[in-house]
């Protein structure tokens, strides 16, 4: 079943704690890459728009990359504490939506920069692929969750997985549609609708189907032809069933 319908980033308002040199030095990337091109741009460069010294731009990142994205390995170990730290009382789910609205976090804390950083990386094809490597650990916390807080057996263990690509889809889609709009409303809003309403619709094959029931573990036979459409079949097994 779907996570509860609340407004479940007034619960979770995580918002990243960033220095001020380590926010100069993206704001200053951000401006070259821009202005002057991925390729083009040097360390150097970016050490000076900034105000500092080269050997500070590597004391907070390891590649000029590094430099525009949010600090995802400190979000990462932020949400798989948050999962873990997830009562049992509050359904899987729940605390699964909760999670990816902290990842919105770091993007809604600072829209202007957001907004920067997503013209950048759709400029440049290995910037995309870069964000695209380290959002995907997300997915694997959330599947992994799930399997834990679960069971891991088939068909949960595919369930599990369905869960965590939809709730990170949904996430991208959403903030992408955000920045591309300028990041102006409040995208968490967006976020925590979508999900739900995804989430809900997956509910009937996510619903715990594969144990037998008492009195519904009979054998139902549906004879069709062999060029019988599949939407035909589901017709008359939903139809038998009933």
């Amino acid at each position: 079943m779907p996570p509860e319908k609340v407004l479940l980033h007034e619960r979770t308002g995580y918002v990243p704690a960033r220095r001020d040199v380590r926010r100069s030095l993206t704001a200053a990337a951000l401006d070259l890459f821009l202005a002057q091109g991925f390729d083009e741009t040097t360390v150097d460069q970016i050490a000076e728009a900034a105000g500092v010294a080269r050997r500070t731009f590597f004391r907070h990142f390891k590649v000029k990359e590094d430099a525009i994205f949010p600090d995802h390995d400190a979000m990462l170990r932020e949400i798989v504490a948050h999962l873990e730290a997830a009562s049992p009382l509050v359904p899987p789910l729940t605390a699964v939506t909760e999670a990816a609205l902290m990842v919105l976090g770091t993007y809604a804390a600072d829209p202007e920069t957001s907004v920067k950083r997503y013209e950048v990386t759709r400029r440049v094809p290995s910037l995309r692929e870069h964000e695209i490597a380290a959002t995907s650990r997300y997915q694997r916390a959330f599947a992994a969750f799930l399997n834990e807080r679960d069971g891991a057996a088939e068909p949960r263990r595919l369930r599990h997985e369905v869960i965590a690509a939809a709730v990170v889809t949904t996430h991208n889609h959403v903030l992408r549609a955000w920045l591309r709009g300028g990041g102006t409303d409040d995208v968490r809003d967006r976020l925590s609708e979508a999900l739900y309403g995804i989430l809900e619709g997956l509910g009937p094959w996510l619903d715990d189907r594969d144990r037998p029931r008492d009195g519904e573990d009979d054998v139902l036979v549906v004879v069709a032809r062999r060029d019988t459409p599949l939407w035909k079949i589901a017709q008359e097994i939903e139809a038998a069933r009933g």
